[in-house]
């Protein structure tokens, strides 16, 4: 049966101390990709336009930490957070929670096309 360790001591040191500085190193990088889904979108659209290409999507679970960390907390059944939007002609902000106000709102996202 084949060996995959070297039998040399010295080898051996030198392997272990490589492989546990990757792992450091990954944890590390990690860690902050992490914490960044955590910010808001501008900030983190300027640490990932930092990153070399798509090297985080391929070296990280990316789609699963992005859910998780942006998944909030709102149930079904739950109210809208508040938010202002401007108008199309930039004139004003609107408030939803003055519109709520006036009358029932419908919140629709997605394409008219």
């Amino acid at each position: 049966m084949r060996r995959l360790l070297p039998r040399n001591p010295l080898l051996r040191k030198l392997l272990a101390g490589t492989l546990a500085t990757f792992a450091v190193v990954y944890i590390t990088c990690g860690a902050l990709i992490w914490r960044a889904m955590h910010e808001p979108p501008e900030d983190f659209g300027r640490f990932m336009s930092k990153l070399p290409g798509p090297v985080p999507f391929l070296m990280f679970p990316f789609e699963s930490m992005w859910l998780r960390a942006r998944a909030g907390d709102l149930q079904p059944g739950d109210s809208a957070p508040d938010f202002s939007l401007l108008k199309l002609d930039e004139s004003e902000s609107i408030q939803l929670s003055e519109l709520n106000k006036q009358k029932p709102v419908v919140l629709v996202f997605g394409s008219y096309t």
